[in-house]
């Protein structure tokens, strides 16, 4: 059965990369199929594959899976020799405390250091409660990686890196300060071939947002 995963414009779809990641990581033949966001034609072309209304979506044969961590969880299952959460039932436990924890929380950071790859906006969405999101994630994964060696969070690529990865380019597309060990995470994060190779492609992109 053919895996489709249909994401939105991938210069601002945090929710997006984080399946496409997961999913390159599994090693399984795929389609990737990108929606462009704020256009006349996105809402019919996102109705057409999910009944959601919303992007990602994955559709494996019959199967239609939606919500970034409802699809990493679904390519766990799929191709379980990928490890995507820690074999250690303790680490997995954290690493699906912290997945659950980006998936629902940060909303400053969120609205105010929204994914924009590409541009470069230093010291715009410093609001003393975005900062203390960014102070959080830090220290999650400072914690994650002293506990596992690195080079990521739980020392294996997991669906927890997935989640996390479009806070990396936050940090660098606003100036974020960090110290070493959170510096040499998000350098960890850009390295991966498949986030190089949507960082290509979504440079290709339209810019549709000041």
């Amino acid at each position: 059965m053919t895996l489709t995963l249909y994401v939105g414009s991938k210069r601002y779809s945090s929710w997006s990369l984080r399946p496409y990641l997961a999913l390159a990581h599994t090693g399984l033949a795929f389609e990737c199929t990108t929606i462009l966001l704020d256009r006349d034609t996105t809402r019919a072309e996102i109705a057409r594959v999910t009944p959601s209304g919303r992007v990602p979506v994955l559709h494996h044969g019959d199967v239609v899976v939606w919500d970034s961590l409802a699809i990493c969880e679904y390519l766990n299952e799929l191709a379980p020799s990928a490890q995507l959460w820690p074999a250690d039932r303790a680490a997995r436990a954290r690493a699906r405390s912290i997945s659950a924890e980006m998936h629902a929380g940060f909303q400053a950071l969120r609205s105010n250091m929204a994914m924009d790859l590409g541009a470069s906006k230093p010291g715009q969405g410093h609001t003393p409660e975005a900062l203390a999101d960014v102070r959080r994630v830090c220290d999650l994964w400072r914690e994650a990686l002293g506990a596992s060696g690195g080079p990521f969070l739980f020392g294996w690529f997991s669906i927890a890196d997935a989640m996390f990865a479009p806070v990396t380019t936050r940090f660098t597309t606003y100036g974020v300060e960090l110290d070493a060990t959170c510096r040499g995470y998000v350098d960890t994060i850009a390295k991966l071939p498949a986030m190089q190779q949507w960082l290509r492609d979504a440079a290709a992109e339209p810019v549709s947002r000041p």
